[in-house]
């Protein structure tokens, strides 16, 4: 039997590249390549593209369409492309070993962008800023920070992103999705990212290092935090009082004490706060959950700061001295305190009568005259008190 010539089943060539095509639409699609033209536009956001099934896919980010499922794992996506790469999780051999941390990797390149985490080798250069990256996604990414380009389009709020990886992460916080499970305690979480930083608290893993003092670190924000102590930097400043912060969540939880922001409320007292933590820390005084105790009298502390001083009672250390008389102190706000004595200081005014006192605690207690408001509340009775031992006292009434 004749073969046929595979120049007379491609028998559309390109002028400009002489490229073969077998069908004339094909030579056509190919052909704006060179011409650049993109006829096929969104209706949403306007972009265009040079092939409709491109178009159509590109669709998918605006209407969060996933139609291609996972047979093993029944986990979606919006691209053919995407749900191949995802089964080789299942199917692949994890033959690509760190010489570093001995993490298993599937796939040489995941093990090449690994192996950034312990050299910092940043390959990928911006050519207008020259700020470089690990990843070429980033630098991708990051390059529309210089366009000012912002193509997709969150369908609930209409906030805009410059990549879709931004705008998926985005979606779930409408749809609350958590797609990312974690085998060992089924932890979930809605970013990647997260579930890896989070496997580092089984695994013990802490791939990041201080190149001044060596100490490791899981995560490397942690290990920017880090490095500020060495340098001393502070580049978030208050606008307000010019008190410097290292990071911005501090400088954020800082300015809630201008602006008397409290966002964060008791479910139980309805008392409000300015930091999680407080919260946290109060709502035990309702459980009676004491986390923290002296290995010396077995005393409980719902703070692990309120354990470190009490141990001080113990060991009988004074390490701070006053500088004006000989009297010496356990701890440093304690010190603080008494040179206002000497000093006549009085650093914290109320800000309806402008009545001004030496101690914080003080001036807080002063202000709930104005406010009406208690801080210390009794478990058996609810009964609310401005001062914590006056709270003591009436609590033996009940005993």
């Amino acid at each position: 039997m004749m073969q046929s010539d595979p120049k007379e089943d491609h028998k559309h060539s390109c002028a400009i590249c002489h490229k073969r095509f077998k069908l004339k639409g094909n030579l056509n699609q190919h052909n704006r390549v060179h011409s650049g033209e993109k006829p096929f536009s969104c209706h949403v956001c306007q972009k265009s593209f040079a092939r409709k099934s491109h178009l159509n896919t590109h669709r998918r980010t605006h209407t969060g369409e996933k139609p291609f499922s996972c047979d093993i794992c029944q986990k979606s996506f919006s691209e053919k492309s995407t749900l191949k790469t995802h089964k080789q999780i299942h199917t692949a051999e994890h033959k690509y070993s760190c010489s570093v941390c001995l993490k298993l990797f599937c796939w040489k390149d995941s093990l090449v962008r690994h192996t950034r985490t312990h050299t910092g080798e940043k390959p990928f250069s911006c050519d207008i800023c020259q700020k470089t990256f690990s990843q070429k996604s980033s630098l991708k990414s990051h390059k529309q920070v210089h366009t000012g380009e912002r193509q997709y389009s969150c369908l609930v709020c209409q906030k805009l992103f410059r990549c879709k990886h931004s705008l998926v992460k985005h979606t779930r916080t409408h749809t609350g999705e958590k797609p990312f499970l974690c085998d060992i305690c089924q932890t979930a979480f809605s970013q990647r990212g997260n579930l890896h930083r989070h496997m580092r608290t089984h695994t013990q893993e802490k791939p990041f290092s201080c190149d001044i003092c060596q100490k490791l670190f899981s995560n490397k924000v942690y290990l920017k935090r880090h490095t500020m102590i060495h340098t001393g930097e502070r580049p978030f400043s208050c606008s307000v009082c010019r008190k410097t912060f290292s990071e911005k969540a501090k400088l954020r939880r800082h300015i809630r004490i201008h602006t008397g922001e409290k966002p964060f409320s008791c479910d139980i007292c309805q008392k409000t706060f300015h930091k999680k933590v407080n919260l946290t820390i109060h709502k035990r005084i309702h459980t009676g959950k004491n986390l923290f105790f002296c290995d010396i009298c077995q005393k409980t502390f719902s703070r692990k700061d309120s354990l470190q001083r009490h141990k001080k009672i113990h060991t009988g250390e004074h390490q701070y001295s006053c500088s004006i008389c000989p009297k010496l102190f356990r701890w440093k706000n304690s010190l603080a305190i008494h040179v206002r004595t000497h000093t006549g200081k009085k650093p914290f005014s109320c800000d309806i009568c402008q009545k001004s006192f030496s101690l914080k605690a003080t001036m807080e207690q002063h202000k709930m005259k104005h406010t009406g408001e208690y801080s210390h509340f009794c478990n058996i009775c609810q009964k609310g008190f401005r001062i914590k031992r006056n709270l003591i006292r009436h609590v033996k009434t009940h005993t």
